[in-house]
């Protein structure tokens, strides 16, 4: 049974939370590893989170969809994921996620830092305002610049391409693109599509979490006439060899990640609560507490 626990580190000391596959926690060099069960006031996380240090950086990981791979996307408890990493002290997060390329240029294997998403689901409980507290935070750019000029520094020395910036289109799965969605979403300009991306940005930027997203592109969905369609069984090829750039990859940033945040996504919250306090019900005062505390006095 999951039982709270204390934070891991402070909040606010450079914490590096890290959503995506349970082979990211095998990173060279990453000490004092043990899982950290917790439950949130959004109810229990993919899986206990895995809390290790690398140099002096703490990183905590989550698996989104389980240990076992057994959650759907649409399935995920994302809140409660979020709130997770926020709770055991990360202040930053690093969402890595496997994407079909909407972009002949990105190949399958290169890695995207896609900074701009078109979020088209609606199965999800992608807010933690809500039950008597409404709220509203800004997302005209919804990831942290500082933290993905971080992850672009540590990609310079990546072995595979990286490409700055593009739009990543969150569908909601958990069926692949149709051919007509896929010439749709690429006739808008789009850069990569993916399942999980722009919900994870949402609740993280509610949750004034530094946010930045890794895609590795793994196929050309269904657009390309030269490729074949994209099939479970490709993306998993892909990603297993992958991973261990991935994994590189994320070793290299938090070794360079500044101890101090100067970006304004610890404030991103600041002014959303619209709500009068004192009309506030006690039990979302409750569940919003760990979130907005010093706003909700």
């Amino acid at each position: 049974m999951s039982v709270h626990v204390a934070p891991a580190v402070a909040p606010g000391s450079g914490a590096l939370g890290i959503l995506g596959g349970s082979g990211l926690y095998d990173l060279d060099g990453l000490e004092d590893v043990r899982d950290l069960p917790v439950t949130t006031p959004f109810g229990e996380p993919s899986a206990p989170p895995r809390v290790g240090r690398l140099g002096g950086q703490t990183l905590i990981f989550i698996p989104r969809h389980g240990r076992d791979h057994q959650y759907l996307p649409s399935e995920i408890n994302y809140r409660a994921n979020v709130h997770a990493l926020k709770q055991l002290g990360a202040d930053r997060v690093v969402s890595v996620s496997a994407v079909g390329s909407l972009r002949e240029e990105i190949r399958p294997g290169d890695f995207v830092l896609v900074d701009q998403f078109l979020d088209r689901t609606y199965r999800r409980q992608n807010t933690f305002f809500g039950g008597g507290c409404a709220g509203h935070v800004g997302f005209a750019d919804p990831v942290c610049p500082d933290l993905s000029g971080t992850l672009a520094t540590a990609g310079g020395g990546a072995r595979r391409a990286v490409h700055l910036g593009g739009t990543y289109v969150c569908m909601e799965g958990p069926q692949f693109s149709t051919r007509a969605e896929a010439l749709f979403h690429r006739s808008l300009g789009a850069t990569v599509i993916g399942m999980t991306g722009a919900t994870e940005a949402k609740l993280c930027r509610e949750a004034e979490l530094c946010f930045s997203l890794v895609a590795i592109a793994t196929d050309y969905d269904c657009w390309h006439p030269e490729e074949e369609s994209v099939s479970a069984d490709s993306v998993i090829q892909v990603l297993r060899k992958s991973v261990v750039d991935a994994k590189d990859f994320l070793r290299q940033a938090a070794l360079v990640i500044p101890a101090e945040r100067t970006c304004g996504c610890g404030s991103a919250a600041q002014n959303s609560i619209m709500t009068a306090r004192d009309n506030i019900p006690p039990e979302t005062r409750d569940r919003l507490r760990g979130l907005y505390g010093r706003y909700l006095k």
